[in-house]
Order: structure tokens, then sequence, then C-alpha cells
């Protein structure tokens, strides 16, 4: 925030990435703004209430909302990279900061040395603490190499970092069973460990104590959208390490050099796209009704534009499931509709870039960032992300599509420069994501019966037609679909209404409060 007494402005900035939030609102001429929602409530002349277009925009995009767009009504976000001016004139929104393309001349090797150099001089940097520091290891390449970073560092100084991992105690048997994921990164974790010589911290945790966890997570979240547990889980690990006060994370990494799968997805079987439009459109469209299987979606998905097919890593409801699942009825935009500016901004761009960008501005900035934030910050832990450096986040910006992703792996560069740091056989690891079995959990009665519960009752009413949520339910019980992030979301803006229409929650907020008022 920046006062200018000269001309009677006021300045809210946000930071490049965006990675804290920042919410304003201005009831009765005044302007009221804080990092957090609940702040905001404090002020007498600001009341929760939903704004149900919004709400749309949660089951199309998940947690992954637009920035800007909020749950609430009559407040709204400063965008990453950009500041908000203030002032008896009304207010203005100037934006500071863009990733904006530039001709890549480096070589392939010098392009590997860039990656390689700024990931360590990012690091490096943001070890400078007067505070205990760690790192967050889940055994991917991204916590990995920031871990082997850091403790190298660490080294020098003659210091041991510390690092910390976790697992689900009754994950060996759903592995063993093959239940759930037939491979995981835990493995991984122990053999890092040989390598970079840390003090490890193991942390194990039960089904029954992450589902305790989710009502802290849930409050201390303040947005609705969560797709799976790992909300929890942040939360979890983050009170177990604050009193190492700094954490180094390996977020955002897929998002900057294209780590996600489904970038590979453009680049599969080229020559289908030399089938002209409508005939591809047309076989999507019989496609779409016969059983879902990977052959079956792969022609679903290229019977249409990449704008309608790729909504961002957290594509939940399609706008008509939308319409049958929700009573209310508004007038908020369409699935495509809401990324459509993203896609806008990179007209002239190849797909795999278009799909990058939509999760840089939505699925990065509203979901992993904002949870890491929030977590970690109930905690009162930092956590700091160096692959959102800025001089990383340009030259990433720039590599050409072929040293991003490649028929040989995503996020080629990186992992070429990763060998420098690291073996080989963790440089080249597939992504495998952290393993949360929430499809499973949902499908045993316990769990099955606690989200049943929510789906019936008094709120799920107000705005769902239940009888749709529950068939979701049990379709995912019964093996007919997986459902799982579908009814997460559901399930924890439920869970969320709850608390944040409780007078007596609302009330006690505003012994708490960083907001400010102008």
């Amino acid at each position: 925030m920046i006062w200018d007494g000269r001309t009677g402005e006021l300045l809210l900035y946000r930071d490049r990435a965006g990675t804290k939030p920042l919410f304003y609102s201005t009831p009765g001429g005044a302007l009221v703004f804080g990092s957090e929602p609940k702040a905001l409530f404090c002020h007498p002349d600001i009341t929760p209430a939903i704004d149900e277009n919004s709400l749309l925009e949660l089951l199309s995009i998940g947690p992954a909302r637009t920035p800007g767009n909020g749950i609430f009504s009559g407040m709204r976000e400063v965008l990453p990279g950009h500041y908000q001016i203030f002032s008896r004139e009304g207010m203005e929104q100037v934006c500071y900061w863009d990733l904006t393309a530039a001709p890549h001349t480096d070589s392939y090797e010098k392009t590997v040395e860039m990656v390689s150099y700024l990931v360590r001089d990012a690091v490096k940097r943001q070890m400078v603490s007067d505070v205990p520091v760690c790192t967050f290891l889940s055994g991917g390449i991204d916590s990995s190499i920031v871990t082997a970073l850091a403790a190298r560092h660490m080294q020098k100084e003659g210091k041991i970092l510390n690092t910390f991992s976790f697992d689900f105690s009754e994950n060996e048997k759903y592995f063993k069973s093959n239940a759930f994921q037939p491979e995981r990164d835990l493995p991984y974790v122990n053999r890092m460990l040989q390598y970079c010589k840390t003090s490890h911290t193991y942390l194990e945790c039960s089904q029954e104590a992450l589902f305790a966890a989710l009502s802290d997570a849930v409050t201390a979240k303040d947005l609705p959208g969560m797709t799976d547990v790992d909300a929890s889980l942040l939360y979890f690990c983050s009170e177990v390490a604050k009193h190492n006060k700094v954490t180094l994370t390996g977020e955002c990494a897929d998002e900057i050099f294209g780590g996600y799968n489904i970038y590979k997805e453009p680049l599969a079987v080229p020559a289908y796209d030399k089938i002209p439009f409508p005939i591809r459109r047309f076989i999507g469209k019989i496609a779409s009704h016969l059983p879902k299987k990977s052959g079956i979606n792969f022609l679903i998905r290229r019977g249409k534009k990449l704008e309608d097919r790729f909504i961002g890593n957290a594509y939940m409801f399609t706008e008509e499931e939308r319409k049958k699942l929700l009573k209310i009825k508004t007038d908020a935009p369409s699935p495509a509709e809401v990324v459509k500016p993203f896609y806008d901004r990179v007209k002239d761009k190849d797909p795999v870039t278009k799909m990058q960008f939509v999760d840089l501005n939505a699925w990065m900035v509203g979901d992993i960032l904002l949870k890491a934030d929030k977590m970690s910050m109930a905690n009162s832990l930092e956590v700091r992300v160096p692959f959102l450096d800025k001089k990383i986040m340009e030259l990433a910006e720039r590599i050409p599509l072929k040293y991003r992703v490649n028929d040989e792996n995503t996020k080629f560069a990186m992992r070429k420069a990763a060998l420098r740091r690291m073996p080989e056989k963790w440089a080249g690891k597939k992504k495998l994501g952290f393993p949360v079995p929430t499809r499973v959990w949902l499908k045993e009665d316990k769990y099955y019966n606690i989200v049943k519960e929510k789906f019936t009752g008094e709120v799920a009413q107000k705005y769902f037609n239940t009888d749709m949520l529950v068939k979701l339910l049990d379709d995912h019980k019964n093996g007919k679909a997986d459902n799982s992030r579908r009814v997460w979301t559901v399930y924890t803006f439920l869970v969320w209404y709850d608390q944040f229409f409780n007078d007596d929650i609302l009330n006690g907020y505003a012994e708490h409060t960083d907001a400010k008022t102008a």
C-alpha cells in the first residue's frame, strides 16, 4: 500500500505472480482492504453474501477461479502484476508487469545452462533469512532440485538443511492392491535424503486426522473450492514444520516450464489434425455417446477446439452439467467464456503455450499459490517459491516449445538442467502428482455417508438439485465414473458455507484482523 498525500491517491500493489492475495471492497464510498475476506467482514457495512455468478464459475473451474472474480458480492481482488489506484475521481487498474514474448535466440545448450544458473541463483537468494529455513520434499523433480540446491548451500556454511515429507498411514495397502496408483514419489524421497544428507522429518497422517484438519484448512483458506484433501495435507505439514518459520517449495515449475502431462495432448497423433475440423467435430459428437475410454476420449477432445476443450487443470462441470446441478439461475458466462480473456492474449501462440498461459493465470494463482499461502500463514510459516523468480519466469516464457514439451518428456529443458544437480533417475522421472487417495476414500461407507449427509442437507437443498449430487456420489461409489474431484469440490463448498455464514464465527474474526480502511 502506498499513500500519496500530494495527489490524494491510495495505491494497492500485488506481487507479479500473485503469490499473496489482496482483497478490497468499497462500502458506502469507503475503501476497505486486507489479505483475507474475513478481515473485511469486520467492517460494519460489509456483510457476507454469495455472488451466485461466481458460484457457477466455481463449478466450472473449481478453485482455479479467474483472479479478480470473488465468491463474495462486492469484494474484489487486485490482479497479479497490477496495482489499483483509488482517488476522489474513482478507481483505475494499472498493469505494471506482464510476460511478453521475445524472440528466442539462445541455443539448446545455452538455454539449459541459463535454466540451471537462474534456478540455482534463485534458491540461493531465497535462502537468505534470519530464521530457520526448511524445504518440503515430495520426491518429485521440482521439490528435489530445490532441496538439493538448498542443502548444498547450507553445507557450504557448515549447516544441515531441515526437510519434511508426508504420506498417509493407509497408503501402503492402496498401492499394494494397485487400487489407487501403481507408482508414487515416496521411494524417491528416501534416495534423495541419501543424496542430499538433510535432517529429515517424515510425517504420517491417517485418513481420520486429515478429515479432521479439513475444518481448519477451510477456515484458513477463506474461499471455497478444493478438488482434493491436499489443502488439509498442506495445513497439517505447515503446522508441524512451523518452528522453521520459512520453507522453500518446488511449486509452479509445472506451469512455468510445461510439466503437466496434459500439455502433451495437442502433440499426440498430429496427423489427425489434418482431417477438416467439421469432420473431427462430427466424429467427436458420435464418440461422446460411447463408453468413455482412452481412444474415445481422444476423439471427443480433438473434436473440439482447444479453447473449448481445455478450460484449465481444474475443469469440473460443463455448462450443461452445472445448469442441471444448480437450482439457481444466473447470467454467468460459460466455462469457455471465463478463460477466453487468457486465450485472447496469446492468440498467435502454439496450443501448449496457450494451455500453460491459462493455467498460469487461473490454476496457479487461484489454487496452488493461494492454498500454499493460506495453509502456511495460518501456522506462521512463510512459503517461498524460487521458480517464480522474475528472471526465471521471463526466461521460461521465451523457451521454445520443443525445449518445454516434446515426445521425450515434459519440462524438457528444466530436466536437462536438473541433471547437473542430481542423478539422472530423478531428473528424468515422469510426473506422478502427490497421491491422495480421495477417490478410494469416497467409496468407503464411512466417508461416503459423511459426504452424503452434506449433499442432502439444508444448504445443499438451497443451491443444488440434491438428487443430482447424490447420483454423482453414488456413481462414484459404484465405480461408474471417477467423480472424486467433482464430489470434493461441492462437498468443501458446503463445509465452507457452514463456516462463513455462521454468525458466531464471523463475530469472532473482529478480534483478529489485518483489514485497513481508507
